[in-house]
């Protein structure tokens, strides 16, 4: 009785393994295309209202995307996902979400890209990148599971709209530890744990 009972879920585990993939796959599929939308809207009409129900990427939907950390950058979700990883790992969720909200701001904004990805890979042709990380010769592959779920998730709230922009509009930051001369021309708009934000002087990001 106990080795048919084995036997059982043996089967069922392994009839369930494929559904479950296909499944993945699907939700992968289903937020890389919301969140195209939702980054045309974005660059379109930055101040825009949170994403409706229909059009909001869900959170089994943006954990499906890249889940081992490894896939190409050439959606929204995984550019957006990796840079707030490689910039605030470990850091508190408020300084993961200040570098979301820097990308959001440069996004469609005059003088910057209009996609996610061509906005964190920007300078990366003349080794001037606005993101370091990019440029560092590293992998850029996720490697803490859990801290890259977070940053999935933050970037899934910041293409539906659904973060508060802690940064007052900024389009620039540095670590506080560093004095770069860059800083001199912009405003200070905050500082969060280990970052200072900065604005152009002649208004706030669009």
């Amino acid at each position: 009785m106990r080795l048919s009972w084995i036997a059982t879920c043996l089967v069922v585990t392994l009839l369930a393994g494929p559904a479950f993939a296909e499944d993945q796959e699907q939700k992968q599929k289903v937020a890389e295309d919301k969140a195209q939308v939702l980054e045309k809207k974005a660059t379109e009409d930055p101040s825009q209202a949170p994403a409706p129900k229909s059009e909001a990427i869900t959170q089994s939907e943006v954990q499906a995307v890249d889940p081992s950390g490894t896939a190409p950058m050439d959606d929204a979700i995984t550019c957006l996902a990796r840079s707030i990883y490689w910039e605030a790992k470990g850091k508190e969720p408020t300084d993961m979400e200040a570098v979301a909200n820097v990308v959001m701001n440069r996004l469609g904004h005059e003088g910057f890209p209009d996609t996610v990805c061509k906005v964190v890979k920007q300078g990366s042709e003349t080794k001037s990148c606005q993101f370091s990380w990019w440029c560092d010769g590293k992998p850029d592959t996720a490697q803490e599971e859990a801290h890259y779920a977070i940053a999935k998730e933050i970037a899934r709230k910041a293409l539906n709209k659904q973060l508060p922009d802690h940064t007052h509009g900024a389009l620039y930051f540095h670590d506080r530890t560093v004095k770069p001369v860059w800083a001199k021309e912009y405003i200070n708009t905050v500082d969060i744990g280990m970052f200072r934000f900065y604005k152009p002087h002649d208004g706030d990001a669009k």
